[in-house]
């Protein structure tokens, strides 16, 4: 065998444990991400305990559970928008949370968010309630 030969399939066999190592890491990022999150989903604890610090946002009717999401993070209220989506479409509140203004609070817990925000105006008259 030519020492050509023998360089270009050892390059190779390298180039290939590399690769092979490099997908086995991407693949634990993965998991360890996608655990965080289902963990995160239902786990996830309010900004601040004891009294906290009460925020009023305005829920229209055109936002999405995205724009929602972004709200909240921008307010204080919540630590990852992208987080708050997935609980919104895996709670007991999807397409319940209606458009209004609302006075939460950073001791709140996303789930007692949610249900503030279904609440609406219809369902009082009267501005809505911090969760306490």
């Amino acid at each position: 065998m030519k020492p050509a030969n023998i360089i270009i399939s050892v390059v190779g066999a390298i180039i290939r444990v590399a690769l092979i190592v490099l997908a086995v890491y991407a693949v634990y990022r993965g998991a360890l991400l996608c655990y965080d999150y289902g963990y995160r989903i239902f786990t996830e604890p309010a900004i601040s305990s004891g009294e906290g610090r009460t925020v009023t946002v305005a829920v229209t009717e055109d936002m999405s559970a995205s724009d929602i999401g972004h709200l909240l993070e921008n307010k204080g209220l919540i630590r990852d928008s992208r987080l708050f989506v997935l609980q919104y479409y895996l709670s007991e509140y999807l397409k319940d949370v209606k458009p209004g203004i609302f006075e939460l609070n950073t001791s709140m817990t996303v789930e007692e968010m949610m249900e503030v925000m279904s609440l609406g105006d219809d369902d009082d008259g009267a501005d809505q309630k911090t969760g306490e």
